[in-house]
């Protein structure tokens, strides 16, 4: 569990200041929109941290790197592998009720002078894009989420890229609903996508056959 696709959440918010500031968007905005990516930030390493430490697998940090990127990890003790299915499935879960709940209570959210909580937005979408990219690629640290995800799943482990689809499809949903907040199917689809990725807890661990 790293923070590998969280910098590079943060790359595509420092692509997106830069326009805004051509429209003349206050410093004080640009500051909310940094501070609500790193509230994402904060809450997807919380999910992390707080099931492990439901689990009694006292979580910790180590230092990692990766190409040449000094970064960290969240670590915790040797689980069963459903456990460890929950444990790195977390930060996604907790990215997925936040966005949820942005998207529900503020469908309009796209025309709202909000920085902050489009920054929460962009942080979680762009996070999980960037984790599906590094899935399908098989790219990043060992201790990258999806493929910790991908190992509990089955007799043997599911494929990464496998791991790395479902991750992606809810993100892409949810850049749909807040682009056209009117299209109920996508908030339904999306929602069903988000269960489905905590149902997949029941079949962590064991064969499929």
């Amino acid at each position: 569990m790293t923070v590998f696709g969280a910098r590079c959440a943060v790359l595509v918010l420092m692509l997106v200041v830069p326009a805004a500031a051509n429209a003349q968007v206050s410093v004080r905005k640009t500051v909310s929109l940094f501070a609500g990516a790193a509230t994402g930030l904060v809450v997807h390493e919380s999910g992390h941290v707080m099931t492990g430490a439901i689990f009694g697998a006292h979580p910790g940090t180590k230092p990692i790197h990766y190409a040449g990127i000094p970064f960290f990890a969240v670590t915790h003790k040797p689980v069963t592998r459903q456990k460890e299915f929950v444990i790195s499935s977390a930060g996604f879960w907790m990215q997925h009720a936040g966005s949820e709940w942005l998207l529900s209570r503020r469908p309009n959210l796209r025309h709202e002078s909000a920085p902050f909580l489009k920054g929460v937005l962009v942080f979680n979408l762009a996070t999980s894009a960037m984790y599906a990219g590094a899935a399908m690629g098989k790219l990043g640290p060992s201790e990258r989420d999806p493929l910790g995800m991908a190992n509990t799943l089955g007799r043997n482990g599911w494929p990464e890229p496998a791991v790395g689809a479902l991750i992606l499809v809810p993100a892409l949903l949810d850049g749909y609903r807040y682009l056209k907040p009117d299209q109920k199917w996508a908030a339904w689809a999306s929602r069903s996508m988000k269960a489905a990725f905590i149902a997949l807890t029941l079949v962590a661990g064991r064969p499929l056959s």
